[in-house]
């Protein structure tokens, strides 16, 4: 069974991070998340479930309004050819969530260290930022240290490059 926000929270408890966490209805596009979330401070994030053409997995995580460029996004990291999304099957496979809710609070549920975590550089200027606990209906936010500390300790070492925008040029 997939972890539960409250097992994502007894996580983050037991690592001494903080994740005041919002309630909110369901959101499932960045346009619904804008207008519903309120007033919480921090960067707020979209977060992207690619697979390359060697089936390698990818979850690139940016700020909400940011420009990638998919077709040129694979050169960037090196990417064994070009992204196509990842199967909602090979989401709940691996990071045990749904569509909707792809967060890189799934490394969680990645035990087997299957997919890499990239955390787009914009995103990352911001001292706290914003993602769903595994799912939709709630908005968790974490230090940016803290997200760091947290994908460490699942074993997943985050990749910080530059994802959106002009320093992502290809």
């Amino acid at each position: 069974m997939p972890a539960t926000p409250d097992d994502l929270f007894g996580f983050l408890d037991r690592l001494g991070i903080a994740h005041p966490t919002v309630a909110h209805p369901p959101l499932f596009t960045v346009e619904q998340s804008r207008a519903l979330r309120g007033q919480i401070p921090g960067g707020h994030s979209k977060n992207l479930f690619l697979k390359d053409k060697r089936g390698d997995l990818y979850l690139v995580s940016a700020l909400e309004d940011a420009a990638i460029e998919l077709k040129s996004l694979h050169r960037r990291l090196g990417a064994g050819g070009r992204f196509s999304f990842g199967s909602a099957e090979l989401m709940r496979e691996t990071l045990g969530v749904e569509p909707g809710a792809v967060t890189p609070f799934g490394a969680l549920n990645d035990t087997a260290g299957r997919v890499t975590v990239v955390l787009d550089a914009a995103l990352m200027a911001h001292p706290v930022l914003n993602f769903h606990p595994l799912v939709n209906t709630m908005t968790t936010s974490i230090a940016r240290h803290d997200l760091i500390r947290f994908l460490t300790e699942t074993g997943h070492q985050p990749r910080i490059a530059p994802v959106s925008g002009e320093g992502a040029a290809a």
